[in-house]
């Protein structure tokens, strides 16, 4: 039965191992993309306090200054008073002059991979606005889709080919889990000895028990990691694998439905102010990392403000307050523990396959993973190449003996 396994094993990753080495060096670079990114772009994302910071009201007039034409859908404030504020521009439904230039389509997801909060423009809106929180000057103009890291996270979920890219990282990524489920059931051992050998390298080897050891070993060690990032990843590959998933645990990812603003009757009063929605919030949730402030997208729908409370371990446990446009109220306000399972488990998904559940810990430790990742198509082709040459070495060698005997006299 092993032998059978051992060529599922084999012929799998032969197929899917090229695709799978760029994922997981693909995916290691992206564990510290937020990190990374505000070390290297310091300037974009912290300037000098210096007095006061203006209202958002203000700011969103300066910045519709610089951007002429350019409308406002969110703005996100943080606690830090050295932060930028992040404007996310509307630059025309139909999308912006630099999409109507031939601009390559983005993801799908409307939230880069950095994990902190930041929108990635979706088709149809404009740019991020870094700006000064005290002088309402724009730092930076930002589109994710130049960045180096859209790069690689480009390269990570789709080869940077389009839709024929996704459905190949998909068959790969489904691939990887079966050869995940055969690497367990070729390295189970059937007796103590066996088992002592498989969970230590022996580093004092030859290169080819050096290069087994760095297969079997770490492989038994990396597997559950690696399994829960190919599981999470196929959620985004196959729609029939996510909900698949919601059905098993008989729930659903979808939000309940917003709460409406007004009624009918006040619909032409005036909407409340990007301040006066943050003011409301914050004397109820003071102290928060961030707040991102969502300005309603008709007369009747509620104004919402996200938050991510201090101390929080990864950045899906927001809380979300749904104010009526007219006058602050709160309509409705959900934490991350109100929401459903399949809420919870739609927004712990990223976190999981990215390791920021549990913060720079798990991050390190995911980045670990992911490295270990790169290697094992490598350290197992090497084993299958040292085991061909051995078998053609073992079938030459009766061959020769026979050639080599005398001939019977006659």
């Amino acid at each position: 039965m092993k032998i059978f396994f051992r060529r599922i094993h084999l012929y799998l990753g032969l197929t899917a191992g090229l695709v799978i080495t760029i994922s997981c060096l693909t995916g290691a670079l992206l564990v510290f993309e937020k990190e990374l990114t505000e070390a290297f772009n310091h300037d974009r994302y912290y300037v000098t306090p210096a007095g006061e910071r203006l209202s958002l009201d203000k700011v969103a007039a300066l910045v519709k200054e610089q951007v002429p034409g350019a409308g406002i859908s969110r703005m996100q404030i943080f606690a830090d008073p050295a932060r930028t504020i992040q404007v996310t521009l509307e630059e025309g439904r139909k999308g912006s002059k630099k999409e109507a230039a031939g601009e390559k389509k983005g993801p799908k997801e409307n939230t880069s991979p950095m994990g902190n909060g930041e929108k990635a423009p979706k088709k149809g809106k404009g740019r991020i606005a870094f700006v000064n929180p005290y002088t309402g000057e724009i730092v930076e103009l930002y589109s994710y889709s130049k960045t180096f890291y859209y790069k690689v996270f480009s390269l990570h979920r789709w080869l940077l080919a389009g839709d024929t890219g996704k459905a190949i990282t998909g068959a790969s990524t489904l691939i990887f889990v079966f050869i995940l489920i055969t690497g367990i059931i070729l390295w189970w051992p059937k007796t103590r000895n066996i088992f002592k050998q498989r969970i230590k390298v022996k580093w004092d080897g030859g290169w080819k028990r050096l290069n087994h050891d760095l297969h079997i070993v770490l492989g038994f060690y990396a597997a559950i990691f690696l399994f829960v990032s190919a599981f999470t990843g196929l959620t985004w590959s196959y729609e029939w694998f996510s909900n698949g998933l919601y059905a098993v645990l008989h729930t659903s990812p979808k939000p309940v439905a917003a709460p409406s603003s007004a009624p009918a009757e006040i619909i032409n009063s005036k909407s409340i102010t990007f301040e006066a929605a943050l003011a409301s919030v914050q004397q109820t949730a003071p102290g928060a990392v961030f707040y991102a402030l969502s300005a309603p997208k008709d007369s009747t729908a509620a104004f919402m403000v996200s938050l991510l409370p201090a101390h929080t371990l990864n950045e899906a446990a927001t809380t979300t307050y749904y104010l009526d446009q007219f006058n602050g109220k709160v309509l409705k306000s959900e934490t991350f523990a109100q929401r459903n399972l399949g809420q919870k488990v739609r927004s712990t998904i990223k976190p999981l396959h990215t390791g920021a559940i549990f913060g720079t810990a798990s991050k390190i430790f995911a980045l670990i993973i992911a490295l270990l990742g790169v290697t094992f198509p490598t350290t197992g082709t090497i084993m299958w190449i040292n085991r061909t040459r051995k078998k053609k070495k073992s079938v030459k060698a009766p061959v020769r003996a026979r050639e080599a005997e005398p001939a019977p006299a006659a």
